[in-house]
């Protein structure tokens, strides 16, 4: 790599890096395995500058290898599930976030993958439909199903406890 080459892609990590990681963490659920898959998005950026610099949009290249990078995890991890126990993350690493962000991140992990990079990648990252359907693979019409099925179901996972405690009466939610 020349010197400009490496300039540009020091630049669009200096501009997208956090992003992507917030919107990386919306997909995965967890925020180190996101910061993971965005570090090796860069690291292929790096190997393909090539590609990468004549990508119209870097930061959506970059987002597409981070999404794929965690799908090739997930499978790995689903086919290997027996053979090695999943690595945990300490609740340290979820210090800095508020109560409503580990509600969404806890019924995010919740929901299929495919729902949850849909709505991450939609709401989270703000991309329209048609680049959630570019970065899945997916057809619109299967992205704004998923969409659909999704906040359906976050809405029923986030509103639980709200709807538990509002169906008791005063006498059983006070301890005895």
């Amino acid at each position: 790599m020349r010197g400009t080459e490496v300039d540009r892609v020091q630049e669009v990590y200096a501009t997208s890096y956090r992003r992507l990681v917030g919107q990386l963490t919306g997909v995965t659920g967890d925020p180190l395995e996101a910061e993971d898959a965005v570090m090796e998005a860069f690291a292929r950026a790096v190997n393909s500058h090539r590609a990468f610099l004549a990508a119209d949009n870097p930061e959506a290249w970059l987002r597409t290898v981070a999404v794929n990078v965690t799908r090739t995890r997930w499978r790995r991890a689903r086919l290997f599930r027996n053979a090695a126990p999943r690595l945990v993350t300490s609740a340290s690493s979820y210090d800095d976030l508020s109560a409503d962000r580990l509600a969404l991140l806890a019924a995010l992990r919740q929901l299929p993958p495919a729902q949850r990079e849909a709505i991450a990648l939609h709401h989270l990252a703000d991309l329209p439909l048609h680049e959630v359907a570019e970065a899945t693979g997916a057809p619109i019409g299967t992205v704004k199903a998923r969409l659909s099925r999704g906040r359906t179901a976050l809405a029923a996972l986030l509103s639980e406890p709200e709807s538990q405690s509002e169906s008791q009466p005063d006498a059983e939610r006070s301890p005895r």
